[in-house]
């Protein structure tokens, strides 16, 4: 960790953290709405990146730890007139409490097998929604009455300082004693297993960071737009973005999957006005990198440096 915070991307990071920091004083209020929920995007991303990047699982279902715990703090402000603050804090407990109900079982399978059993849960999730459509808001959605603030730059500096903050503790873990277990174990599970080292326990603690992060950006994200929805925090649609932008950012860099949420999502409201060829060029630059960049947009820059 050290050899990074005495690198050119560690500056180049801070630089760019201090320059979005003061961006609200001269953008306009759509464009700091397109990058606040770029930003909690960016929290997903690298919640899913320690799960994949770090232990080697491939979670196909990143919007059921999401969804849960954004349509938790939804519903306890909407239905019992709960503060803002608590919701949050219950919807990310929400979500670990689900995370570890499903990786228990689903850590014990190898394989494709536990990327279905995500999917899975997603799909229940969703029709959970549908059919208690009085305590969710079903297929319309569910309003949310409160929100933290309708002040622009403050959503806007908030979702920031989440992400700057979330981006610092993951990083931080993916670089100790944890984080190497879980390369190890993600690399080759058997060889660390005859290492000595319990591969479930460190995989089900990952699991659990990712469901907290996940779960605590959801709710936030909720409470940003006011209204919980399928299509916005639950769809298989949203697990792909999620999924993509931390292919394109870099693999096991946790801090490339926030570049690649942010560029995902930027990219992809800018080319709105060309209709279905936006979606059609944003997947052919993500298929060009997954091909000729395998590591991203920060681990070809990290082997650029390094080289250099």
């Amino acid at each position: 960790m050290a050899s990074f915070f005495t690198s050119r991307l560690f500056f180049i990071s801070l630089a760019l953290v201090v320059i979005a920091a003061t961006l609200p004083l001269y953008v306009s209020g759509y464009v700091l709405g397109l990058l606040t929920v770029a930003f909690y995007f960016g929290v997903f991303a690298m919640a899913w990146d320690l799960l994949f990047g770090f232990a080697g699982e491939v979670n196909f279902g990143p919007t059921f730890l999401i969804g849960v715990g954004a349509y938790t703090a939804g519903i306890l402000n909407a239905q019992f007139g709960w503060s803002v603050y608590l919701c949050i804090v219950l919807g990310a407990l929400a979500s670990v409490i689900a995370g570890l109900v499903l990786a228990l079982p689903a850590l014990r399978v190898r394989g494709p097998y536990f990327g279905l059993t995500t999917l899975v849960a997603v799909l229940m999730l969703q029709n959970f929604i549908v059919v208690f459509a009085d305590l969710t808001g079903g297929e319309i959605g569910l309003t949310i009455p409160d929100v933290i603030t309708i002040n622009a730059g403050a959503n806007y500096w908030i979702a920031l300082g989440f992400m700057t903050i979330s981006a610092a503790i993951l990083y931080g873990l993916s670089q100790s004693p944890i984080g190497l277990v879980l390369q190890a174990s993600g690399q080759d599970p058997v060889q660390a297993g005859a290492l000595g080292f319990n591969i479930v326990k460190h995989k089900l603690a990952a699991f659990i960071v990712s469901a907290f992060f996940s779960g605590l950006s959801g709710a936030l994200l909720v409470f940003y737009f006011g209204t919980a929805s399928v299509g916005t925090v639950v769809d298989v649609a949203v697990g792909v973005n999620v999924i993509v932008s931390a292919v394109l950012g870099g693999r096991r860099t946790v801090l490339g999957a926030a570049l690649g949420a942010i560029f995902l999502i930027v990219a992809g409201e800018f080319l709105r006005p060309t209709g279905e060829l936006a979606t059609f060029i944003v997947s052919a630059v993500a298929l060009l990198v997954v091909l000729f960049f395998p590591g991203g947009f920060l681990g070809a820059a990290l082997s650029h440096e390094a080289r250099s």
